[in-house]
């Protein structure tokens, strides 16, 4: 059968992860979900922002993608 031009969607299902944060971290997202919200006109929770935060961060360091890419 030959390929599709769409490759198999990667798993996608979601991992939890439990995280203790300090107390000034923790009030450091609260704000950023703040400035979101006035920047968006969207309310979205640390739930949703967090993992696109850490993504982005990943995503924009270079030494981290370089291994993944050998």
């Amino acid at each position: 059968m030959p390929d599709l031009k769409l490759a198999k969607l990667p798993d996608r299902t979601p991992v939890k992860l439990s995280l203790v944060l300090a107390p000034n971290l923790a009030a450091d997202l609260h704000i950023y979900a703040e400035l979101y919200r006035e920047r968006y006109g969207i309310e979205e929770s640390l739930t949703e922002l967090v993992p696109a935060m850490l993504a982005a961060f990943m995503e924009s360091d270079k030494q981290f993608k370089r291994p993944r890419s050998a």
